[in-house]
């Protein structure tokens, strides 16, 4: 999600060097970070500015805890679609690995660039995106070759058709109040007959608590309230946003944006995953699908 003024370029270079990568902030702590008063949550309207103000602060405070707890999950190197552990290496829902050598891919809503750094290993160009700066810092402290850029995913800063593919695990769509402005521009910059596959939340987890143990198999909400999930400090000025779309709104929005849906995968939990990742566990992955991955193409 872009800066103000940042204009639309083909630049491939990093440009989020202006702060040391092991910086660790020492500023006093403020809502929704480690040590304030915790922020209140609510279900209310929040429209495409707040939404990005509030992410963007909330990833840059939370960043450091995030890939502690969850950095060895998701490995250094591993292109991970979910909790669920479903690995790109077995679902080449981007295509074989053997065909991705020399492709363009942009990765939206990169986090520490994980994704990213497999792509590299396949021999793939990469571009990891993120809207926070701190996240993109532990790209810098893991390395890679690949260029980082700090942007919004609702104002790529690329020019058209410069990738071939695109992919986004878990990044930007699950936050953003105008998903079909982040479509529109993921079609802008792919090239004809690219392919964009992103995964978020499964919509039908709206409908249930956010717990991992049995308090979370029972519904508590209607899966078609699309009221925004909302924490709030006691200003009521957001700190965290995420914006519930049913399966049938993910398809609207997608055919909105001109792309074409190929598949929708609903990754079954594994017998090999016994972790607990937020409301994702064994017990409800058993019972009740955690993760939707959309599989487009841009003709």
């Amino acid at each position: 999600m872009a800066p103000l003024g940042l204009r639309k370029s083909t630049t491939r270079e990093p440009i989020i060097q202006e702060r040391d990568v092991h910086e660790i902030s020492t500023a006093p702590a403020t809502a929704g970070s480690p040590g304030a008063d915790e922020p209140e949550a609510t279900r209310r309207e929040a429209g495409v500015a707040e939404s990005s103000r509030a992410n963007r602060g909330w990833w840059d405070r939370n960043a450091d805890e995030y890939q502690v707890e969850h950095g060895t999950f998701l490995g250094d190197d591993r292109f991970v679609w979910g909790p669920e552990g479903l690995d790109e290496i077995e679902a080449e829902l981007l295509g074989p690995p053997e065909e991705l050598k020399g492709k363009d891919v942009l990765e939206i809503g990169a986090g520490a660039a994980q994704c990213s750094r497999w792509l590299a290993a396949q021999g793939a160009r990469p571009v990891a995106l993120d809207l926070s700066h701190r996240q993109l810092q532990h790209a810098l402290r893991i390395g890679g070759s690949f260029p980082l850029v700090c942007a919004d995913a609702g104002d790529l800063p690329f020019a058209d058709a410069s990738f071939d593919l695109a992919c986004s695990a878990y990044g930007a769509l699950p936050f953003v109040a105008d998903p079909v402005r982040v479509l529109r521009e993921v079609r802008r910059v792919l090239r004809p007959g690219g392919r964009f596959v992103f995964s978020v939340t499964h919509p039908i987890r709206w409908a249930f608590p956010d717990e991992p143990g049995p308090e979370g198999l029972s519904v508590s909400a209607s899966y078609f309230d699309r009221t925004p999930y909302v924490e709030q400090d006691d200003q009521g000025r957001a700190v965290y946003v995420e914006h519930h779309r049913t399966v049938g709104d993910r398809v609207r929005d997608i055919v909105a944006a001109d792309l074409r849906l190929v598949d929708l995968v609903e990754p079954e939990w594994p017998a090999w995953n016994s972790s607990e990742w937020g409301g994702w566990s064994p017990l409800r992955g058993n019972l009740i699908p955690g993760t939707a991955i959309f599989v487009c193409a841009r003709d």
